[in-house]
């Protein structure tokens, strides 16, 4: 394994983290506590130590999973959850946005992790009328005088670029960026990117491998269908021609003797402004093979 400096923060993370929505349970799986803690245990063997969870993968139950795993292990790791919604039901939210509400957020996730310190603390894919509010980060900044907190961070949405939010973190002490970037997904490269570099913002890229399709397991036409995997909600059209362009991918960018899990990681590692890979796994063996991804982080993989 090889680390970066996250921007400001003077951490040092692993290239390849572990994502977590999938302990949630909405990825067509139910993970044990045995499941998780040797999922984190091997991903501390081969020198990860940058997990990335949030409040509503299930009703902290991600989180309480990760304390659990952790428990005794707390330094050896870098811990990155969010706040601003409350998990209701399979996919379904109710956002919370005040100070008061976030600050008992915030306490509800150090009960769950079994810890008294968050190292990244991060504003959850909200509105620009949420990001906006100067008590809510005059309230996190108070948390971060506290120790409770050790850097803030910002998750923007998925669902529109967001350049607003990501030119403004510096302005509201966030250090950190976390946004949607992939082969499949190149849409932050154009102005969220170079904010972030011009920022000094550490960068975490999730989804990288776009929820599993850049994994290497799936060909055209295949379709997830499966209740309670996040997947099966997604328009089947748009999928299908995904699908297509990963094979395009596979053939003609991908090279040989290379998985594309690992090359499609590299690939996002590759850009001046990312820090790290957050990638979801729901194996040990999964996560080995994100994990070698650092090894190919310098073989012109772009």
């Amino acid at each position: 394994m090889r680390y970066r400096k996250l921007g400001k923060t003077g951490l040092q993370v692993s290239m390849v983290g572990i994502g977590t929505w999938q302990f949630g349970g909405e990825w067509g799986k139910q993970f044990t506590q045995d499941e998780v803690s040797r999922i984190l245990g091997r991903g501390l063997e081969l020198g990860i130590n940058l997990i990335d969870t949030a409040e509503c993968y299930g009703d902290h139950l991600s989180e309480a999973l990760i304390g659990q795993a952790v428990h005794g292990h707390r330094q050896e790791w870098i811990i990155a959850t969010k706040f601003g919604h409350r998990f209701v039901g399979h996919l379904h939210r109710e956002e919370l946005w005040s100070p008061d509400d976030v600050r008992r957020q915030l306490e509800d996730s150090l009960r769950a992790l079994r810890t008294d310190y968050i190292d990244l603390y991060q504003f959850h894919s909200g509105s620009d009328a949420a990001f906006d509010q100067t008590s809510l980060w005059e309230m996190l900044g108070r948390q971060v005088e506290a120790g409770k907190i050790r850097h803030l961070g910002l998750s923007i949405s998925s669902r529109r670029e967001n350049f607003y939010q990501a030119a403004r973190a510096a302005e509201i002490g966030a250090s950190v960026i976390q946004v949607v970037y992939n082969r499949l997904d190149r849409g932050p490269e154009a102005r969220v990117l170079p904010a972030c570099q011009e920022q000094d913002l550490g960068v975490l890229a999730r989804v990288p491998l776009a929820s599993g399709l850049l994994s290497g397991k799936y060909r055209p036409g295949a379709t997830f269908t499966q209740e309670n995997d996040v997947r099966a909600n997604r328009d089947a059209a748009e999928i299908a021609a995904q699908l297509q362009q990963v094979d395009g991918i596979r053939q003609h960018e991908l090279p040989a003797g290379v998985e594309m899990a690992a090359w499609a990681l590299a690939w996002c590692l590759k850009h001046p402004a990312v820090t790290a890979v957050i990638p979801g796994c729901k194996t040990v063996a999964q996560l080995e093979a994100n994990a070698s991804a650092a090894d190919l982080e310098l073989g012109g993989t772009r």
